[in-house]
Parts: structure tokens; C-alpha cells; sequence
């Protein structure tokens, strides 16, 4: 398989899990927003972006100039996660989805900015 390839079972991944946690477990998102300390509008804002960016990773597949910005906003997102998630102490596990997501938002990025060698 090519790194197109990759990259795009990526974005869905990505795209998914964005959309698992923003819509289906927004419940869970309201609880940690609160204990981050975070006002209503930074997490309505945040999910408002994010589920965007998930959207243009998805119609990047067959628009692939679309990725790249994307995938390096929502990689600096996910570097903010692991901020909030370090400054309220939570323990490893809570670090581990928005590292995954992190490290496949940059490998996105990087087949989409011809890091990667084909």
C-alpha cells in the first residue's frame, strides 16, 4: 500500500474519532472542560473546529489539497489536550487518545507535505 493510503485510513480514522467523542460522548467532554477550568464558548468552539477540521480530512480524500492545514491545526489541538491534560494532573491513560490522534494528525500532514517519500 502507498502512504496515500495510509494516510487517508488515517484521516477516517482521525474523522471518526472526533466524531465518536464530540457527538456521541459529549457527556464526557462537558465533565472534562469543567475540569480543565474552561468556560462553555472555549469548548463549544473547540468542538465546532475540530469537528470541521474532521470533515475537511474526510472530503480530503478526494480533494487532497485540503489536508494539510487541517491536519496541522488538529495536531496543534491535540498538542493542546495533552497540555490541559497535564495541568489537571490526569493520570496516563486520559493522555493516550489525543497522543494517537496527535501523532496521526502530523503523519497526515507529513504525506500530504511530501515529507514522506512515496
Amino acid at each position: 500500500m502507498s502512504m496515500d493510503t495510509y494516510a487517508a485510513a488515517a484521516q477516517i480514522v482521525i474523522a471518526v474519532s472526533i466524531a465518536i467523542v464530540w457527538v456521541g460522548r459529549f457527556d464526557n467532554i462537558v465533565k472534562e472542560f469543567k475540569q480543565y477550568g474552561l468556560p462553555d464558548v472555549v469548548r463549544n468552539a473547540v468542538g465546532a473546529t475540530k469537528i470541521s477540521l474532521a470533515t475537511l480530512l474526510v472530503a480530503g480524500i478526494w480533494y487532497p489539497a485540503l489536508v494539510a492545514g487541517p491536519a496541522l491545526i488538529m495536531a496543534f489541538l491535540m498538542l493542546c489536550a495533552q497540555g490541559a491534560h497535564l495541568r489537571v494532573k490526569n493520570p496516563w491513560h486520559k493522555f493516550v487518545p489525543s497522543l494517537v490522534l496527535l501523532l496521526l494528525s502530523l503523519f497526515v500532514a507529513g504525506v500530504h507535505l511530501g515529507t514522506f517519500s512515496q
